[in-house]
């Protein structure tokens, strides 16, 4: 099940271990306890201060990770921990064993204080860029406080249950039996929302009263090139984003990068993180900008009521999924409808889904979901394709998708959720009819930029308007990536448009100081 080179860098992890510690398997019957079996089995054979021993848990096949001769961590997993989740797995052995968990001090004292019973269980997708943040997270806070636990539990493997709880995307966080939270979020976000307070990180006094030269709005490539370019010209950068990574950890796969045959999302922000980290630039995580006003300096309003200021502001914000603006949609969402196939996917398993949208990433998607669900309709409104005739091509050789041009979606229907699609036949002016258990959004991105109201100028599609240097109309203030209007958005043009307005600011701080 582990690959020699899975089992190599697994065994320099497990070198790390500080303390025996101990599987409980219930496997129960079946080819998923067999495998898991066989996982652990093959886990606890690459050190010694591993066990696997049989017991008799809520769910089978799951485990618990503790140590051996201590207190329950309350950490179990429910499924194998593959895929995204084995970084999460890895995580769980090694802090179980002894390894502090990495955050702060303040943060590690809020968890302990806790002093009720939390029951987490999260469901989530081996393929899911977005679970490992919480499943993570949760896992934190169970080695900490005994009176927390929490289980991670395979949406794939127990699809059943996912179907019973109405659970249609990922990562869906359940507490104490009561759906609690779905989406990303970090550990700062899920303290705050579990002792009752809003979902917001603290943003200290010495941060607020700090005056940039460089702060980048955003946590995408182009956010990253900006502070990468910006640090090295020896200015004190800072970038402020709700999360790092942006688009591209909803991309499994790279492949366009120049220089770079192949790269996932995830991997390639954690190498450009990793250079902030060396050029010292500092990430104001876990926030959110509400708006900013330009002039000497740039005053950047955070929710809570926080402030940041620079001598200059980059925004680069990027994109989200455009919704298609239908009845259903949003009545709908995380209930059938979905914008992530890498994340939702496996739990449409042997099930009917659509995609709409017939460009490169709806025909992605598709190729993607006819290996996991029953069957699989794109739906263009144009009368042909416009993905890629590589793409095009890859789909044609699939017998359980289907194409339907001149296809115009008007509504998403159902009850509780998903169950079926509207849709009119352009071409004959007929109202098609389609019975689906999920409907993929994939038409494009739209820019996020309506924080911003009247403070920068906007084309009508709401893309910031930039000049060559990447300035904006307003003092002091540039963009650059998807959120601006850039005539193609690609990772690797969004990184040069952020070098671009990273060299544009230190040219505007060059000329404030010879002024």
């Amino acid at each position: 099940m582990l690959t020699d080179i899975l089992k190599q860098q697994l065994s320099q992890y497990l070198t790390l271990l500080v303390k025996p510690v101990v599987f409980t398997l219930d496997a129960g019957a079946g080819q998923n306890g067999e495998q898991t079996h066989a996982f652990l089995t093959e886990v606890a054979a690459l050190s010694d201060k591993l066990t696997v021993q049989t017991g008799h848990l809520k769910r089978q096949p799951s485990f618990t990770i503790d140590l051996a001769d201590g207190e329950p961590s309350g950490i179990t997993f429910a499924g194998i921990p593959l895929g995204h989740e084995f970084e999460s797995f890895v995580l769980a052995l090694l802090q179980v064993s002894g390894h502090a968990p990495k955050m702060s001090a303040e943060l590690r004292q809020r968890i302990e204080a806790i002093d009720e019973p939390l029951h987490f269980e999260t469901f989530a997708s081996l393929s899911c860029h977005n679970c490992p943040d919480v499943v993570q997270a949760l896992n934190m806070m169970s080695v900490l406080n005994p009176k927390i636990t929490h289980t991670m539990i395979e949406g794939g493997m127990y699809q059943a249950e996912a179907e019973s709880r109405n659970i249609m995307a990922v990562p869906t966080v359940f507490l104490n039996g009561q759906e609690w939270h779905s989406g990303r979020a970090t550990l700062a976000e899920l303290v705050n929302l579990a002792v009752g307070q809003p979902a917001v990180a603290p943003v200290s006094t010495a941060t607020q009263e700090q005056l940039y030269d460089v702060l980048i709005i955003g946590g995408g490539p182009a956010a990253g090139a900006a502070a990468v370019y910006a640090a090295r010209k020896g200015l004190a950068t800072a970038v402020v984003a709700d999360h790092f990574g942006g688009q591209p950890l909803e991309t499994v796969g790279i492949e366009n990068l120049i220089g770079t045959d192949y790269v996932e999302g995830e991997q390639l922000m954690q190498q450009i993180q990793a250079q902030l980290t060396k050029y010292h630039v500092t990430l104001i995580d876990g926030q959110t900008v509400t708006a900013l006003q330009p002039g000497s300096p740039v005053t950047v309003m955070l929710t809570g009521d926080n402030q940041l200021r620079a001598k200059t502001v980059i925004i680069a914000t990027g994109a989200q999924w455009r919704q298609v603006g239908v009845p259903g949609e949003t009545e709908f969402q995380n209930r059938g409808v979905a914008y992530c196939p890498h994340c939702d996917g496996p739990l449409y398993r042997d099930k009917a889904v659509a995609v709409i949208g017939g460009g490169n990433s709806g025909v992605e998607a598709a190729i993607d979901l006819a290996g996991i669900a029953k069957h699989v309709t794109v739906l263009e409104f144009g009368a042909t394709l416009s993905a890629d005739a590589v793409l095009q091509q890859k789909l044609k050789t699939l017998a359980n998708v289907d194409v339907a041009t001149s296809a115009k979606t008007t509504a998403i229907t159902g009850d509780g959720r998903v169950t079926g699609l509207q849709y009119l036949n352009q071409a004959d002016q007929t109202a098609q009819q389609l019975n689906v258990d999920g409907v993929f959004v994939q038409i494009g991105l739209t820019p996020n930029t309506n924080w911003l109201g009247d403070t920068v100028a906007r084309n009508q599609h709401g893309e910031i308007i930039v000049d060559r240097s990447g300035a904006t109309n307003a003092t002091n203030v540039f963009a650059a990536g998807d959120c601006t209007d850039s005539a193609y958005k690609q990772i690797v043009i969004a990184m040069g448009a952020g070098a671009t307005a990273a060299l544009g600011a230190f040219d505007a701080l060059v000329r404030q100081t010879a002024d």
